[in-house]
């Protein structure tokens, strides 16, 4: 079992980091619209891009939440659809996997 103590804090840190990062872009895209069309055109790709970026950072923030969530209720490590334990291996690329390898797959 991950040292639960250390799980929550690289969790707390990467949640500062997305939290940070999601303010970043919402702010960049609240920047004034240039005047001139082909400049338009390319903040208008750059403002999808953007996009994409801050939902996903959402996305994450919203699973590290989970995960903390699962901390507090001493059930972090264990899968939340079948119970099993989750590999310690999964946990150390993805701190805040909710499922297992299997269901994960399934």
């Amino acid at each position: 079992m991950p040292d639960i103590s250390a799980r929550k804090t690289q969790l707390e840190a990467r949640l500062a980091e997305l939290d940070s990062r999601v303010h970043t872009i919402e702010d960049r895209l609240d920047d004034p619209v240039s005047k001139d069309w082909a400049e338009q055109a390319t903040e208008r790709e750059d403002s999808e891009v953007l996009e994409s970026m801050g939902a996903a950072g959402l996305r994450e923030i919203e699973a590290i939440r989970a995960a903390l969530a699962r901390i507090d209720e001493g059930s972090y490590g264990e899968c939340v659809r079948c119970g099993d334990l989750i590999a310690e291996k999964r946990l150390e690329l993805v701190p805040h996997a909710p499922l297992c390898r299997t269901c994960a797959q399934g």
